[in-house]
């Protein structure tokens, strides 16, 4: 089975920091493509090590709706 979650990517300093808001799961990485496999191979070690009701629990709440928004500064 096969489900499709989000990665959240920010640069913070020198570093690329990938997160998944479904499971709370977070990586890094040097570059963004970097942080991106990272995150994905933590989620695959996660699901496969987590007990299945401790993955349910996490994805209560999994739908996630990311807006642009656009305020004005000074």
């Amino acid at each position: 089975m096969t489900i499709n979650y989000n990665a959240i990517i920010t640069k913070e300093k020198d570093i690329f920091v990938a997160w998944c808001p479904e499971l709370d799961i977070v990586s890094q990485g040097s570059s963004k493509e970097e942080a991106h496999c990272n995150l994905k191979e933590a989620l695959d070690l996660f699901i496969e090590a987590a007990d299945p009701l401790e993955v349910r629990n996490r994805l209560k709440n999994n739908e996630v709706i990311i807006y642009p928004m656009e305020v004005n500064f000074g």
